[in-house]
């Protein structure tokens, strides 16, 4: 497989621009550009950190005529995955969600969402003044690791919530599992009501015949995915895709810009390009050994006593879930090893593994990574314990306040055991997966003191509260 980028120059237009900008010299640190960046290509400064960093505008093309260069490459990125919009943001799949939040309903309405959604969706909902009603996706009894959004689930939410005027889901979950999207389309289509699809593990669904297609290809009316996650791009980098009907286009783009930068990095841009275009050209090429390899890494560590690895039709192939439990082996310490070796994972906690393989990975690195987690589960190997539900799974929420009123609205400080019955102020989830525990204008309940206590004492970092100790939590002011 070629790994000289300009293969891919003539299916990008944003990376046959940064290539043409690079090789005319543009960059030469000697050159005397009067235009931002304020480093202007110069590292005597603060070093080679702002050596690649090349804008868009008056980079890859004037501030007149780069926006038309933008406009084709997304074009190509709405084609590629056959819907008609497409914007490409350098905030992350995190922007991503806030800016459909703002799109598919006005200030007041309600929505429909998957409680194990981002964050960023839900902080998406008080940016839009939008009443949240929850569908939890149910828990497998037996590993503890959240399923997909029922449809069924989705057909109570809409008997509770008739008006909805949108459904937001996350799908595959943070640890891989999905759910039925065509059928939750079906569901929410009959209420004339868009599904939208956050997607971010998994930007290669729908570009091998051995991966499920992706949720647009299902019926979703849009789609958050980070290029940057599982895709070779820039971080940062991602795309937001919809089709007109149901998403109106000019709120779509009206909702994107609104918290856009007016001045996008060129490179991150240029390197999303170039991952579609990989993705499009070359993707089933590189997606089938690594299918295979993953499939082979997921035996081999489920031949190792006590070790579970999530599998089967309802998982993303590219997904590796590691379950500890049974094997007594604390997830921390194994990552603390891992770490010590230059290996870091995306998550751990003390029951749970989940290594990231991307598309750079290949039988090497997966190789690597076998015979690491074999070791190193041996090394911890203890006594097994029962599965425990993370926290983010197991907390049905009990809503006092709208996420706005409580957002914006007077709070104060109370120290955690005396906050049970009021509502949270504050959006507290383990990290990762990042999924909230308790957002705004939520009830404290005993569930949820229990739940956050567990993720603290299993060694999860406590993130967003203003107090990360948890010693003290802010709360809605009481009148």
């Amino acid at each position: 497989m070629p790994t000289d980028p300009r293969h891919l120059r003539e299916d990008a237009p944003l990376l046959d621009a940064w290539l043409r900008f690079c090789e005319s010299g543009g960059n030469d640190p000697a050159g005397a550009p009067f235009t931002i960046p304020g480093h202007k290509y110069r590292t005597h400064l603060v070093g080679d950190v702002v050596a690649a960093d090349i804008p868009l505008f008056g980079a890859l093309g004037s501030v007149k005529h780069a926006p038309e260069l933008l406009a084709k490459a997304e074009a190509l990125a709405a084609r590629a995955w056959g819907v008609d919009l497409c914007r490409f943001s350098l905030a992350g799949s995190t922007h991503g969600n806030q800016a459909l939040a703002l799109a598919v309903a006005a200030p007041g309405r309600r929505v429909i969402v998957g409680r194990t959604l981002h964050r960023s969706l839900l902080l998406g909902l008080v940016l839009a003044g939008l009443e949240p009603v929850w569908v939890r996706p149910d828990v497998d009894p037996i590993l503890g690791v959240p399923l997909g959004v029922t449809p069924t689930a989705l057909a109570e939410a809409f008997d509770r919530a008739p008006d909805a005027a949108a459904v937001l889901i996350g799908d595959p979950s943070y640890v891989g599992t999905r759910g039925d999207v065509s059928a939750l389309a079906e569901v929410a289509h009959h209420h004339d009501a868009p599904l939208v699809v956050d997607a971010a593990w998994a930007a290669y669904f729908g570009f091998h015949p051995n991966l499920p297609p992706h949720a647009l290809a299902l019926g979703a009316d849009a789609l958050v995915t980070s290029a940057h996650k599982t895709l070779p791009a820039w971080s940062q980098g991602a795309l937001v895709l919809a089709r007109s009907g149901r998403i109106d286009p000019a709120r779509f783009e009206a909702a994107f810009d609104a918290g856009h930068t007016t001045s996008p990095s060129g490179t991150i841009l240029a390197s999303i390009d170039a991952s579609r275009a990989l993705l499009q050209r070359d993707g089933a090429e590189l997606l089938r050994p690594l299918i295979e390899e993953v499939a082979r890494l997921r035996a081999r560590l489920n031949d190792v006593s006590g070790l579970t690895v999530l599998d089967g039709p309802g998982v993303d192939p590219l997904k590796v879930t590691v379950l500890l439990s049974d094997t007594g082996a604390d997830g921390n310490a194994v990552e603390a090893d891992l770490i010590a070796r230059g290996m870091p994972l995306e998550m751990a906690d003390r029951d749970t593994l989940v290594p990231i393989v991307s598309l750079a990975d290949d039988a090497r690195t997966l190789g690597i990574l076998g015979d690491t987690l074999v070791e190193l589960v041996e090394k911890h190997r203890g006594t097994p314990r029962s599965v425990v539900s993370a926290a983010a799974w197991s907390v049905d929420p009990v809503v006092l306040v709208s996420p706005r009123e409580a957002f914006f609205g007077p709070r104060e400080t109370v120290p955690l055991a005396q906050a049970e019955g009021r509502a949270s102020a504050e959006l507290v989830a383990p990290y990762p997966p990042g999924v909230p525990v308790l957002s705004p204008g939520e009830q404290i309940t005993d569930g949820v003191l229990t739940a956050l206590r567990a993720a603290q004492d299993s060694g999860v970092r406590i993130a967003y509260a203003a107090d990360p100790t948890l010693a003290t939590v802010q709360v809605v002011a009481s009148p």
